[in-house]
């Protein structure tokens, strides 16, 4: 197996947004083999669709070896049964060496209840609110500060030492944040000045069942200052009509 090395991608700027076409695949069943090098042979043949990136379901280390990945707990690292970080990598400098670009699909909403033992060593929960799939995180009260360090780090790993493109944020009504400057404000700010520092470009993408314009205005005009928005409503309606 090729040693990784992390900048052979370097040059690699990304795609435009606007460009994106985007095909979203689960690592564990998209091929029989289920790993992310397992998925490189097929690149080729997601180009010939129109695909101009490939979205991953969540690939932060859960319980088992398949799973739909939103009940991850080791957010930095990626699931070992798929290939781990260095699989993902070599994933990611296929998909740049094609001119596709890699979506990852994150959850900072909750975290799942198996191995999770975040709460015994810092506040990163709160009983202020809960959400529908266990307890809710800590973004807005005392001692938020760190929790809320630790999500965006986690989304600075991804993007900078795993060279991912863009950032799907999982389901972002849940993330409940009463604060003055809230975690995705924050978030934005963050990961756009690192593409800045980078010279990359960088996307977040919120999933949002509340339809905020809010969530993708630029913070000049009060907005959040996230580069899109996941529109549930606009693909029940194709369904709908199909």
């Amino acid at each position: 197996m090729a040693p990784y090395f992390p900048w052979e991608d370097q040059h690699w700027p990304g795609i435009l947004l606007q460009d994106y076409v985007i095909y979203e695949l689960h690592v564990g069943t998209f091929t029989p083999e289920g790993t992310f090098e397992a998925i490189i042979p097929y690149l080729d043949e997601l180009k010939d669709l129109g695909v101009t990136a490939i979205e991953l379901m969540p690939v932060a280390q859960f319980p088992g070896e398949r799973n739909w990945g939103y009940d991850g707990v080791g957010l930095f690292a990626a699931q070992y049964s798929y290939g781990g970080p260095e699989g993902l990598k070599r994933l990611v400098n296929a998909c740049h060496q094609k001119g596709l670009a890699v979506v990852l699909d994150v959850v900072y909403n909750h975290l799942g209840p198996e191995g999770n033992y975040l709460g015994d060593f810092a506040p990163y929960f709160t009983e202020r609110y809960c959400t529908p799939w266990g307890a809710a995180l800590n973004f807005d009260g005392p001692h938020s500060d760190e929790a809320r360090r630790f999500f965006i780090e986690n989304a600075l790993y991804w993007t900078t030492e795993c060279h991912i493109d863009a950032v799907r944020l999982d389901a972002v009504h849940a993330i409940l944040d009463h604060s003055p400057h809230t975690f995705l404000e924050e978030l934005a700010a963050t990961v756009q000045e690192a593409a800045e520092r980078l010279n990359r470009r960088i996307y977040l993408i919120a999933e949002s069942a509340d339809n905020n314009a809010r969530l993708i205005r630029s913070p000049e005009l009060g907005g959040y200052g996230l580069d899109a928005q996941w529109s549930d409503d606009f693909h029940h309606c194709l369904h709908t009509l199909l």
